[in-house]
């Protein structure tokens, strides 16, 4: 950290939104305007009584649905005390007179939410999910243009005049008038936050996870990574410093590209601010607005430093999880007073903020503690991945003797001895470190009383595990057999993460803006239609239970009918519960009647009778999303539900049938900037691979070979997405007929490049590769 730099501690909390915290405009010396997903907009001043604290001032009722972005308007003739402009869901920019707290201009005109508001000399120029920019005068809308080809996200105005805007197109662009004077690339994801650093240029906060500060002339000056997810927005302050506000649930300080300060919140930051004097400002998804200091005489005092950690301390642990379960769910000791029903069953307590684990000892009557269970993920992460494959743990073995370090995946159901074999096999390293990675693997998991089944067969010998000190009973010699690190592909690849909270808002706030149209009105859901999509989404969350819950026809019609209904910029939340909801098997044999329906089903509701007609829906429903332009939105969430599809064979047939159709659909998305897009087009791929190398199908496999080489020349393509390309090429060319036309196409100098990577899978699988082109 740097010596000069002073760091930011609590100053105080205010509270009065009764929903998420969205938006920060600070309003000179007059005081602070928030914004909510409760539909208000909040003024607060300093406190006359304490000026280390501010007070709710003026409560701001207009808006019809959640508000977002503010800006602030000087004091002048119009406005004696300032004004405040702010922008909604709704559709709508609102203008308010702060001496009264009213509402005195309503502009109308945007399609749909008003995403950034800006003030140009007298005019407010305003951005929208409708990928326009319009600017308006003295209450009415003067011109308008079309800035993105994708939702506008972010608006800034620089002091020379000029206007920046931010994409979901991953782009910024500068205009002079309505005339774009230059694009900025370099961004993997959308764009969500822009602000102006004084003499240097832009800075823009991303999906991607990145900052980036950019001269005016395109080039990047910095880049600042740290997050762990969305960065939502960013501000400078003329100190030099820079403050982010993330989905990561931190907002993060940083001086001259370095990260000096992560400041943990209780929810994700919507929106963060320098005050004037240095001071920061964050909204948080808990509706708190919190203001953070330097300054030693403005430090919150230490009850409610204490209470704020506290309010840390309870949400990390209502989020952690041990066992794949929620550490508050789990029982407390009071469940050890019931007696066990067989010897070795098990039960998680919890104890403080750790789940331990028990044994039932049948012989002595009494639950004997195993120890401490190692935490899963949080919510929003993955159990560790190793070469596209999720594991329960994935170690770092240091072999030592200036060896690098190795990856050593372990799953708790596995045999630890057959593990190491087989690990020892891949990293061709000496059987005489069995032991040594059984026991680094047992202490390792929290499996230390591991018992060895004496039945176990080695996988490579065949004979009995060897144990150390015992003869080999190995009596002949094996001829040896090429062996492949990473191929062939065996199981399909899901994408199973989801924010469930998220899509439902999300639908909900694409409802309200169709309730708020009165020419779109007649496509909303209806109260009984949303209480039932939550219901859906309820037994999604709950995968304990996957194996007997159960959906309704009705379910799937509802889905259906979105799809079928909605504008296509809003159906991406749709896409992404059908994406999750395939693999749920009652929902996937449910769909599947309407994904082979000639004639449609007929679906009655006690409501209404409903009727879904389309012939084919799902692949209506690509041919729609991915028409040019395509909404990367809506092409990233239905590639993944297609993907999806591969988890449940009765799938297979349908999959296969399409698979051209469906290969073309998507063949644009290898050469997309978004590297999500990327992966996901490659585990596309990877699973075909699979499935058609099964089917003996020699065309299908032609045309995935064709794809995933595609890929594998592809320069500026993802490590991840290269990896499973070149997997699939290995695959097919080991287990599928096409190795003949592999070599026919030069996959030898795939392998050649791939191998001399210093990515070290890239470079393992590239051996793999050449093996094959050898082999006679």
């Amino acid at each position: 950290m740097e010596l000069d730099f002073k760091e930011y501690q609590l100053r105080c909390e205010l509270r009065g939104h009764e929903d998420d915290a969205r938006g920060i405009c600070v309003c000179g010396n007059a005081g602070i305007a928030t914004s909510s997903r409760d539909r208000t907009v909040r003024f607060w001043s300093l406190d006359p009584s304490d000026q280390r604290k501010y007070a709710p001032s003026k409560i701001l009722l207009g808006h019809t649905s959640f508000v977002g972005p503010l800006v602030w308007i000087s004091p002048n003739e119009e406005f004696p005390e300032g004004g405040i402009v702010s922008g909604g869901m709704d559709t709508l920019v609102l203008v308010w007179d702060l001496s009264t707290g009213e509402k005195v201009q309503t502009l109308e005109g945007h399609k749909l939410q008003v995403t950034a508001v800006t003030l140009d000399d007298g005019d407010i120029v305003s951005a929208s999910v409708d990928c326009t920019l319009r600017r308006w005068r003295k209450g009415q809308s003067i011109e308008y243009w079309e800035a993105h080809k994708a939702a506008i996200q972010a608006v800034v105005k620089l002091p020379s005049g000029e206007l920046v805007t931010g994409s979901s197109d991953t782009t910024l662009k500068l205009w002079r008038g309505k005339s774009c004077v230059h694009t900025f690339v370099g961004h993997s994801d959308t764009v969500r936050g822009l602000a102006v650093m004084s003499s240097l240029g832009i800075l823009s906060a991303s999906h991607d996870g990145s900052i980036r500060l950019w001269a005016l002339s395109g080039e990047v000056l910095m880049e600042m990574v740290g997050h762990t997810s969305i960065v939502y927005s960013v501000d400078s302050h003329l100190s030099g410093l820079v403050v982010s506000g993330s989905e990561d649930c931190s907002a993060k300080i940083w001086k001259d590209g370095v990260c000096v300060q992560s400041i943990e919140h209780p929810g994700c930051i919507w929106d963060a601010k320098f005050l004037d004097n240095g001071d920061i400002v964050t909204a948080c998804s808990d509706g708190v607005i919190r203001i953070w200091t330097s300054h030693q005489d403005k430090i919150a005092d230490s009850l409610e430093l204490e209470s704020y950690a506290s309010q840390i301390s309870q949400y990390k642990r209502s989020r952690k999880r041990v066992g794949g379960l929620k550490l508050e769910d789990l029982p407390g000791l009071e469940a050890l007073q019931v007696p066990g029903t067989s010897d070795g069953q098990t039960k998680v307590i919890r104890e403080g903020d750790n789940g331990v684990a028990y044994a039932w000892n049948l012989r002595e009557q009494k639950w004997d503690k195993i120890g401490e269970v190692v935490d899963g993920p949080d919510d929003n992460m993955k159990r560790p991945l190793l070469d596209g494959i999720e594991y329960d743990y994935v170690f770092d073995v240091d072999i030592g003797d200036g060896e690098p370090i190795r990856k050593l995946p372990y799953n708790r159901s596995d045999n630890p001895y057959a593990t190491a074999d087989k690990w020892l096999l891949k990293e061709n390293l000496p059987i005489a470190y069995r032991q040594q990675i059984v026991e680094f693997i047992l202490q390792n998991s929290g499996q230390k009383n591991f018992n060895l089944d004496s039945s176990f067969r080695d996988p490579y010998t065949g004979s009995n595990a060897y144990i150390p000190g015992e003869p080999s009973s190995l009596s002949a010699a094996v001829p040896a057999k090429p062996t492949f690190k990473h191929i062939p592909k065996k199981g399909m690849l899901v994408f199973d993460v989801a924010q469930f909270d998220g899509i439902l808002k999300k639908i909900t706030e694409f409802n309200n803006a169709l309730l708020s149209d009165p020419e779109k009105q007649k496509l909303s859901l209806t109260e009984p239609e949303l209480s039932r999509l939550g219901a859906i989404v309820k037994i999604l969350k709950d995968t304990s239970h996957y194996h007997c819950s159960k959906f309704a026809d009705i379910d799937v019609a509802l889905l259906l009918k979105l799809l079928n209904s909605w504008p296509l910029v809003m159906i991406f939340p749709v896409i992404d519960i059908l994406r999750t909801s395939v693999l749920h098997p009652d929902w996937a044999n449910l769909l599947l009647k309407h994904v082979e329906a000639e004639n449609g089903i007929q679906v009655k509701d006690e409501h209404q009778p409903c009727l879904i007609s389309e012939k084919y829906v799902v692949m209506e429903t690509i041919k729609k999303v991915t028409k040019d332009p395509a909404i990367p939105a809506n092409l990233l969430t239905s590639i993944r539900a297609v993907t999806n599809l591969f988890k449940n064979p009765c799938y297979y047939n349908w999959l296969h049938k399409n698979c051209s159709e469906i290969l073309d659909a998507f063949s644009s998305c290898y050469s997309s900037p978004n590297k999500n897009l990327q992966l996901s087009y490659s585990t596309l791929i990877l699973n075909y691979s699979v499935l058609l190398i099964e089917r003996k199908d020699e065309q299908g496999q032609s045309q995935v070979l064709s794809a995933a080489l595609e890929i594998a020349e592809e320069e500026n393509v993802d490590i991840d997405s290269k990896f499973r390309a070149l997997v699939a090429i290995g695959s097919l060319m080991l287990e599928g007929l096409v190795r003949r036309i592999a070599l026919e196409l030069d996959v030898e100098s795939i392998a050649k490049a791939a191998k001399a990577s210093k990515e070290a899978k890239i470079a393992e699988i590239g051996a793999d590769i050449e093996v094959l082109t050898r082999k006679s």
